[in-house]
This record gives C-alpha cells, sequence and structure tokens, in this order.
C-alpha cells in the first residue's frame, strides 16, 4: 500500500482529506491533541501518528497542511507565524527530499493580496497584505527555486480560498481553540448561544452590502481536490499551481442569513472596524482546475451551513 505523510492530519482539513484517503497508508503528523478524537478516529482509521517530524517510514506523497493559520495572531506574532510556516515547511522539504516524494503544499489565496480585478486567476501578480499571507508567498517562492534547480520534482501548490462546511457524519469538523478567528465557526457558536454575538469587521467595502465578500468552499469538495492534485503529480515532474474554490462570492451577511435559515436560530452581530490586512473581495476563477485537475467545487452555501450546524450541533465543545 502506498504511504502518504499528512502534516496536520487530525486537523480541520486534515482529518477531512485523510478520510478520503482510504487506500492509502496515513503518516499524519500534528502538534495537536484531542481529547476527544474518537470522534476523528472513528472515520479515519488508517493513520499511523508519529510526533513532529519524526518519520522512520518510507513514503511517496507529502502533503503539507500544518501552519499557524489565525490572521490575527500572524498579524500580532509574525515572528512565530515565519518561524512555524516557513521554517517548518523546510523541515517537512528535507524529509521529502529523503524520500523522493511527491509535494503538495497548502497555499492560499492571501498570496495575492488586493488582487488587481475579480475573479482571481493563478497568473495574477502576488503581493500579500499580511504575515500569514507572506509565509505562504515565501514557501511558494522557495519551492518554485526547488523545482527550477531540480526539475524532476513532482509539486503542487494549492491556493485555498475560505474552507468551510464539516463532514456529512458531524464527527469531523472545524475545532479552533479559544474564540474562533474563521467566520463560520464564530457564526455556529453565536447561533448556539457560546458567543453573544458575531463582529463583523467593516461594513464600508465596495461590495453589494458593505462587507467582505469571499469564496466559501466545503471542506469536503476541497479534499477532493487534493486527490484529484495527487493524481495528476503522478503523470509526470512539473510545479502545478491551482486555485481551490468555488469561483461564486458572498458576503459575511450572506452568509449569516443563510445560516440562519438553515439552523433556524438568530446570529446577532454588529459591524465593527475594519481588521488589518483584510480586502474587500476575493474570489477566484475555476477554469485552471477544471482544466489541469478535471475538478470543480460541487456543494454549495446551503451545504456548507447545513453541514457546519450539524457538527456544532454534534458537538456543543468542539473535540474537548
Amino acid at each position: 500500500m502506498n504511504s502518504i505523510v499528512i502534516s496536520g492530519h487530525n486537523g480541520f482539513i486534515g482529518s477531512s482529506l485523510t478520510s478520503r484517503l482510504k487506500k492509502f497508508n496515513i503518516i499524519g503528523i500534528s502538534d495537536k491533541k484531542r481529547k476527544k478524537e474518537k470522534n476523528v478516529t472513528s472515520i479515519v482509521k488508517n493513520v499511523n501518528k508519529v510526533n513532529n517530524t519524526d518519520v522512520k517510514h518510507s513514503f511517496q506523497t507529502l502533503i503539507h497542511l500544518a501552519a499557524v493559520s489565525d490572521i490575527s495572531f500572524c498579524n500580532a506574532n509574525p515572528k512565530t507565524c515565519y518561524e512555524v510556516n516557513v521554517n517548518g515547511t523546510n523541515k517537512m522539504l528535507e524529509i521529502a527530499r529523503k524520500n523522493d516524494a511527491n509535494i503538495i503544499f497548502a497555499s492560499s489565496s492571501h498570496v495575492y493580496g488586493n488582487p488587481i480585478k475579480l475573479p482571481i486567476k493563478e497568473n495574477f501578480p502576488l503581493s500579500a497584505t499580511n504575515p500569514y499571507g507572506r509565509s505562504k508567498l515565501i514557501i511558494e517562492n522557495f519551492l518554485q527555486d526547488v523545482f527550477i534547480s531540480d526539475d524532476s520534482w513532482h509539486i503542487a501548490l494549492l491556493r485555498y480560498f475560505n474552507p468551510v462546511g464539516a463532514h456529512k457524519s458531524g464527527l469531523i469538523g472545524e475545532d479552533p481553540n479559544g474564540v474562533p478567528n474563521n467566520l463560520m465557526p464564530y457564526i455556529s457558536q453565536v447561533a448556539t448561544g457560546k458567543l453573544e454575538k458575531l463582529s463583523v469587521f467593516g461594513g464600508d467595502y465596495n461590495t453589494p452590502d458593505g462587507t467582505g465578500v469571499r469564496d466559501y468552499i466545503h471542506v469536503v469538495d476541497l479534499a477532493k481536490g487534493h486527490v484529484k492534485a495527487l493524481q495528476v503529480l503522478e503523470n509526470r515532474p512539473q510545479i502545478l499551481t491551482v486555485n481551490l474554490g468555488t469561483g461564486k462570492g458572498y458576503s459575511v451577511l450572506d452568509m449569516i442569513k443563510t445560516f440562519k435559515k438553515i439552523s433556524g436560530m438568530n446570529v446577532p452581530y454588529e459591524i465593527v472596524g475594519r481588521r488589518p490586512g483584510d480586502i474587500a473581495s476575493c474570489y477566484m476563477d475555476s477554469s485552471t482546475a477544471e482544466k489541469l485537475l478535471g475538478w470543480k467545487a460541487e456543494l454549495g452555501i446551503d451545504e456548507m451551513c447545513k453541514d457546519m450546524w450539524r457538527w456544532q450541533l454534534s458537538n456543543p465543545n468542539g473535540y474537548f
């Protein structure tokens, strides 16, 4: 059985991805400890766990997901952001090099900064507006240079837009530490009464309702995109750069309204000041993903909210 190393395997994206790779032997790397990991392991059973980067097994592919991704934390702690994201990737690359392994790197739409126009295509200029985005851009440039120096590598740079939703079982979902930084877990915790209200960062953007517009993608669709990239990388040495999103933009208020409709719950919110590094609108062009991967997102905003709400009801206190 082929082996795949997934860093951050028991995180929000990693656990959903691992559940789709049942025919592979997964070597999972994560620093996070989950007290209720039985929820994940009931779906994900093909994982050999190792601590940090102590990988002694041979493997064919590295999927590098692990990163500090909280934008507010990265703004306040850029040194930690760069140390974990950039230095951590360098360590994982050394492990991949020893195994002559293919690499799938979890990049981000943040590398586009404030895009020149919409929808965003992969060949747009790159210029991040926050430390998190810049750390991803540094890693992309690093991997580009690695390929230029040795074009026998098989590398995919997958630029995520905004992953949301949960596994349909209600057993795997987004479980942030402390107060959520991402929109959807915050909305769902407000809906249950765990949090009092949602702070909407900025109501004066040049968008239809004044709130930020983003390309939200269901985590299951995102996982399927990785599987497609895995298949394409096997064909020949290459460096592949692909956006993963739906190609549709929804505002913060769109997401709140849809979640209220799906859950039947009230979601109190207030408009507050803009958050440093945020932009007005960000959504992708889906043509490259369709052409190169044969992949297109299938799940819409209703499914995203339904599955997120099911996860929240099933796990009112998260994994802990």
